[in-house]
């Protein structure tokens, strides 16, 4: 529980490259650190937290630490793939109040577009002896979700594709993005298939970059000279296939998002602003779902006609364009939907996307493979 003594949000930032060849990763990491704390109106002396998902090279956070020079008494190496930034920033929000630290740094940064990596299984993964024949790629896996949610529900591409038009109707207002033509639902299913019965467009970037977050006390927060996010709620949530019981349309979404929820004392309807993870637009229909945005099933319907549009329709969602349009550093995009979050909450989001009266928002995020298992984490963020 993190509700009676709150953690704020003081300081965000993400990274403006989208291509960075002559960046080292240390480095990606440091200038997020540095623009973070200089939005907080902190220095690198006041950290004494520090939160990572083990994407930094060497020792991870053991040569992050002392290559950013920090003098940390509390460190948290978690890696649960995409959503583990926020899972980071409720683990912060947890140690400030028992005392750990009283300023956490989290970070996360990578260059899979300037260097791609090659994943290769690990041989010692003890699920990989049933699925490595079949050759399974991500990419399929996902596709397979959606197939099954079109089977069992009537969902349609045309559906998810209202999605991605959502996206890129905000993107085409952040400078950063790396997709910032607004397109069609027409587009959308005229882009390339490349797993059916996803199509091209249906998929998020792959960029460099990376992002920082400061969370501090309560008595910080209020000295500092910046508008205050409060953490007033998160969950976590790990779904697998059970033994055989897989879930292609369900998500951990159901569990994160309940707890998060529970804590927060508010329900989906009250929240103004959504950040949802967009690896797919798949993720975003059944992490809505499964949010409690909408019934199991109805999500091509709820994001149908523009209902993900801000200023059009109900919910809005990823106002800087998300991992479909703008940016997915490090291919784990959790810490950009917090980054997003904060804006919102604080009126500095651009205008033409900037929810009115923003005093309540999620941010939500995927970690690994949707479909066979996967982490899920969801904040609920309050404005001061």
């Amino acid at each position: 529980m993190i509700r009676d003594e709150q953690a704020y949000i003081v300081g965000a930032y993400e990274h403006p490259t989208r291509k960075a060849p002559d960046k080292s990763v240390a480095q990606l990491h440091a200038e997020c650190a540095a623009g973070a704390l200089d939005d907080a109106g902190l220095t690198k002396d006041d950290v004494d937290g520090y939160f990572s998902a083990g994407d930094e090279p060497g020792f991870r956070p053991v040569s992050m630490v002392d290559f950013l020079n920090l003098k940390v008494r509390h460190c948290d190496f978690t890696d649960i793939g995409g959503s583990a930034p926020l899972q980071h920033i409720a683990h912060a929000a947890q140690a400030i109040a028992a005392g750990k630290c009283n300023v956490a740094l989290v970070t996360l940064a990578g260059r899979p577009r300037s260097a791609p990596v090659n994943f290769q299984p690990d041989v010692t993964q003890p699920d990989l002896l049933w699925e490595r024949p079949l050759r399974q790629s991500l990419l399929d896996i996902y596709a397979l979700c959606a197939r099954r949610h079109m089977y069992e529900y009537g969902t349609t591409s045309e559906q998810l594709a209202w999605i991605k038009v959502a996206a890129s109707h905000h993107a085409q207002h952040n400078p950063h993005a790396m997709l910032r033509k607004v397109v069609t639902t027409k587009d959308v299913l005229a882009s390339p298939m490349v797993s059916d019965p996803l199509h091209r467009l249906d998929c998020c970037v792959i960029s460099d970059g990376g992002g920082a977050v400061v969370v501090t006390r309560p008595e910080i927060a209020k000295s500092l000279m910046r508008p205050r996010v409060k953490v007033i709620g998160s969950g976590e949530g790990i779904q697998g296939q059970s033994a055989g019981a897989v879930e292609l349309t369900a998500s951990a979404a159901r569990q994160s998002g309940a707890v998060a929820f529970a804590e927060a004392g508010v329900k989906p309807s009250d929240i103004r602003y959504a950040s949802i993870y967009d690896s797919f637009t798949i993720t975003v229909l059944i992490a809505l779902e499964d949010l409690g945005f909408c019934e199991k099933g109805q999500g091509g319907r709820f994001v149908a006609d523009g209902n993900l549009i801000s200023g059009v329709g109900g919910l809005p969602f990823n106002t800087d364009g998300g991992g479909l349009c703008s940016n997915h550093p490090a291919m784990r995009g959790g810490i950009t939907k917090v980054i997003e979050a904060v804006r919102q909450l604080r009126g500095e989001a651009h205008p033409a996307v900037q929810v009115k009266d923003c005093a309540l928002a999620l941010a939500h995020g995927t970690g690994w493979l949707m479909g066979t298992r996967h982490s899920s984490a969801t904040l609920i963020l309050e404005r001061e």
